[in-house]
Order: C-alpha cells, then sequence, then structure tokens
C-alpha cells in the first residue's frame, strides 16, 4: 500500500485570477462606487480596442443570457416571430427567445464540428422566421460566412451566441467584428475570461445598440452613472419603455479589466494543454474534437470528446471512473430536444436530430483550463488513458 496521500480532487473548471485582479476589486470597494461606473466603462472601451473596431460599441451586462435578451429585444423580435438555432446548446441560447413570446425553432448540428448545420438552417426557413441565433460551439467558430449569406438572401437579422468564443477568429477576423447584427460573449466563471457572472453585448449598430443601453437598466432615458456623477443638478430622469435589470458592476468590471489583458496568454496556455490532449489520446478510440482551420483561432473553451463505437466503456462510466480518479467532467450539452419544456412545447424526438444525439451519448468535456498545472494535464491523460488505453 502507497504511504503517499490522495491527490486532491481536480475539478472540471477553476477561475484562474491573480493579484491584479485582487487590487483592483479592492480598489473598487475603497472607491466607493461598486455598482455600474467608471471601471464598467472602463471595461467597455478596453474590450472595444481589443476588438479593434471604433465603430463596433460594447454594452458590458450582468450575463451573456441578459446580452442575448437584449439584442433579440433590440432587433424587434416578437410574439409570432421565429428564430432558428442548434439544439446542441446550453437553454440560456433558446430561453431569451420565448421571454419576447416568439418561437424557437432548432436545427441539427454538424457532426465534424458539432456546430450548427448551416444546411439546416436554410432548410427550417419559414415566412416568420425573425432571426438567426448561431453558437460558436465550444470555442470553434461556425461557418459565419455561409449564415450571413443566408441572412442576406432571405432578410433575415442574426445574432452569434459567442459565450465560447473569446478569442476565436475566422477567416483571422475576431469573432464579435464580422457582419452580424450584434455578438454576445460571456464572462461566467468557467470562460475564458471571467467577471464571476457577466457579459458583452457588441455591435456596429448604432439604433440597437441605443436601445440595448436604454433597455439595460430600466428604460431610463439617462444612464445613473450620469446622473450621479454629474457636477450639477441632475436628478431628473424618464422611463421611456419597460427595461430590465441587466447592468455589470464595477466589483465584476474590475475583474474583467485584468482579466482582458491576460487573455491572449489564457488562449495559449490553453491551446497548449489542448495539444498535449491530442497528441496523448490520438491512438484512443476517441474522437478528438476539431481544431481551427490553418491561421485561426479556438478559443478551447471546452476539449471534448466523444468515445468511438469500439470503445469498450460507456460515456457514463467513463465520467464515472474519471470521477473515481478523482477528477471532474461534463457533458455538453443535454441537447434542447431531450429537456421535457422543448420536447414538450415543440413535440421533438432524438429522431429529428441524429447527430446532436449521436454526439450526445458519446460525448464527455474534459478540464481544460489555465489554473491547471503540467501535472494536472498529466494526471487527466493518464486517467482517460487507464480507461481506454
Amino acid at each position: 500500500m502507497s504511504d503517499q496521500p490522495p491527490l486532491p480532487f481536480l475539478p472540471f473548471a477553476l477561475p484562474d485570477l491573480g493579484d491584479d485582479e485582487i487590487a483592483e476589486v479592492v480598489d473598487t470597494l475603497k472607491s466607493g462606487w461598486i455598482t455600474t461606473g467608471p471601471k464598467a466603462r472602463r471595461f467597455e472601451q478596453a474590450f472595444a480596442e481589443f476588438l479593434g473596431d471604433p465603430q463596433i460599441e460594447c454594452i458590458a451586462v450582468n450575463s451573456a443570457t441578459a446580452g442575448l435578451h437584449l439584442a433579440l429585444e433590440a432587433i424587434g423580435l416578437g410574439p409570432g416571430d421565429e428564430v432558428i438555432t442548434t439544439t446542441h446548446t446550453f437553454t440560456a441560447t433558446a430561453e431569451v427567445v420565448r421571454y419576447l413570446g416568439a418561437d424557437v425553432v432548432l436545427v441539427d448540428i454538424d457532426p465534424a464540428t458539432l456546430n450548427i448545420d448551416v444546411a439546416a438552417i436554410e432548410a427550417a426557413i419559414t415566412p416568420r422566421t425573425k432571426a438567426i441565433l448561431p453558437v460558436h460551439y465550444a470555442g470553434l467558430a461556425v461557418d459565419m460566412l455561409a449564415i450571413l449569406d443566408i441572412a442576406r438572401r432571405h432578410g433575415l437579422r442574426v445574432v452569434e451566441d459567442a459565450a465560447h468564443a473569446l478569442p476565436t477568429t475566422l477567416e483571422k477576423e475576431l469573432i464579435g467584428t464580422l457582419g452580424s447584427d450584434a455578438t454576445v460573449f460571456s464572462f461566467y466563471a468557467n470562460k475564458t475570461m471571467t467577471t464571476g457572472e457577466g457579459g458583452m453585448l457588441v455591435t456596429r449598430n448604432a439604433e440597437l445598440a441605443k436601445r440595448a443601453k436604454v433597455m439595460r437598466l430600466h428604460g431610463m432615458s439617462r444612464d445613473a452613472f450620469d446622473r450621479f456623477t454629474a457636477k450639477v443638478p441632475s436628478w431628473y430622469y424618464e422611463i421611456v419603455a419597460p427595461g430590465f435589470k441587466y447592468n455589470l458592476t464595477d466589483i465584476a468590471a474590475a475583474l474583467g479589466l485584468h482579466q482582458l489583458k491576460r487573455l491572449p496568454a489564457f488562449q495559449l496556455r490553453r491551446e497548449r494543454i489542448a495539444t498535449r490532449f491530442n497528441e496523448a489520446f490520438a491512438d484512443l478510440p476517441l474522437i478528438l474534437p476539431p481544431c481551427a482551420p490553418e491561421g485561426d483561432t479556438h478559443a478551447w473553451h471546452l476539449y471534448v470528446v466523444r468515445l468511438a463505437d469500439g470503445a469498450a466503456i460507456t460515456r457514463d462510466a467513463f465520467i464515472e471512473g474519471m470521477y473515481a480518479a478523482g477528477i471532474g467532467c461534463s457533458v455538453h450539452y443535454v441537447p434542447l430536444h431531450l429537456h421535457p419544456y422543448w420536447r414538450d412545447r415543440y413535440g421533438l424526438t432524438p429522431e429529428q436530430f441524429p447527430q446532436s444525439q449521436k454526439a450526445f451519448e458519446h460525448t464527455v468535456s474534459l478540464p481544460l483550463y489555465t489554473a491547471m498545472s503540467d501535472a494536472d494535464v498529466e494526471r487527466v491523460i493518464a486517467a482517460v488513458r487507464g480507461l481506454l488505453a
């Protein structure tokens, strides 16, 4: 029997927060301005500079879900409209459509990328279709050029769910700078950078940005920060719409300011871990995640493997084996067509989504995050190989 103590449990994800983030949060607390204020503004400006396009407006929000809701509200989505999206996503992508009384049309995925099937989008268009809502799954860019072409030909709006896709590129252009109406990023705790909770809506459409800013904070005609920092009496405001409470706090933005600076290094570390996994798993009965095309960047938010048909272990048994080895895994995702609400509302069956269904039954997301040490990475490799080699 070994005298070595058991290794601590390796969780599926952990944020990577340093002294600069902590100091910025402390500075925020000491400043007396802890809700939406100067640091949220700085964060929006820094994000616009990161995207590198002065035409883009960045609107900080308290979640990517909020950003998607604001974007869809701003394009005028409402009852009677339809939005096409993928079944292979988290429910937030679709639930925001229902917030506005519109209907969701779910389509299958491309089995090579696990991104939305572009041909299925075109086949699903009806006279009620208002928008397409693609998801950049795991950090690999969707074929946005094809989707934008479909949208142009059919007069549709496009809102990108880029919760996984920072800093993903397509044709060497950052996601968020393409020709869609709006793109929404997530800064949830397990994402490629974090503000704890939070997100960013980005758009070149000035009218969309103006509407989103009003609706972000109760439908006020004037920004609260402007009113409370004005040097002359400035208490008056008007409610011009029944808005929401979606603003990002300065405490959260303080984290984002430094996480954004570290994002290029974060991406390189994630890519190195993914490359090491690819090398270590090449001979196993696994379908490995696709890499970005030559010259482009994969954000590697997730490292998703699929057990091949010939694997001697089921997906569920594999996850149990990893937990027994002290390693957390996840599944991305239980497709929407299997959840009671979506299944029952739209009469969905697994047979309608064969690619998503098969992927779900074989999929495991392995730990991949920048706070992992090289020893942690090798530990994951050893556990996977122990179960499959």
